[in-house]
C-alpha cells in the first residue's frame, strides 16, 4: 500500500486506486514508466479554486529533480493530470491554486515509491 496505513486507505476507490486527504492516485504500486493519474478533491478544491497546479519531482525527501508544474483539468472527480513516472526513485508531489495558495499535506507532501519493474 505505499507506505499508507490501511485505515487511511480510501476503501470506495477503484482497484489499484489508494486515496487519502483528497488525493487519489492509481495505479498504485507505481512502477517505472507506469502512466499515473493524479486526482485531487482537496482543500483548494473545496475552497472554490478556480485553477489547480501540480507540483511534482522526483528523489528521496526534500531533494526533488525533475520538477514541474502542471495545470490540472477539472472533471467530475476532481482536479486530475497524467504523468509519466519516469525516474525510479520517488514520485512527490503538492498542489498550488491560481490565487498561490499551497495543499502540501500539512508540509510532507505526497510521495509515493516508483518501483523499477524487476522481478527478484
Amino acid at each position: 500500500m505505499d507506505r499508507l496505513a490501511y485505515d487511511q486507505v480510501s476503501h470506495s476507490s477503484p482497484e489499484g486506486m489508494y486515496g487519502v486527504g483528497g488525493v487519489n492516485v492509481y495505479p498504485t504500486p507505481i512502477t517505472f514508466r507506469d502512466q499515473v493519474n493524479i486526482i485531487y478533491d482537496g482543500l483548494l478544491s473545496k475552497s472554490g479554486a478556480q485553477d489547480v497546479y501540480l507540483h511534482l519531482g522526483f528523489g528521496y525527501h526534500n531533494n526533488w529533480h525533475d520538477t514541474k508544474y502542471l495545470k490540472m483539468f477539472h472533471t467530475g472527480r476532481g482536479w486530475e493530470q497524467t504523468v509519466q513516472a519516469s525516474d525510479d526513485t520517488r514520485l512527490n508531489f503538492c498542489f498550488k491554486d491560481g490565487a498561490g495558495n499551497w495543499d502540501n499535506n500539512s508540509g510532507h507532501n505526497w510521495s509515493y515509491e516508483i518501483h523499477d519493474g524487476k522481478q527478484y
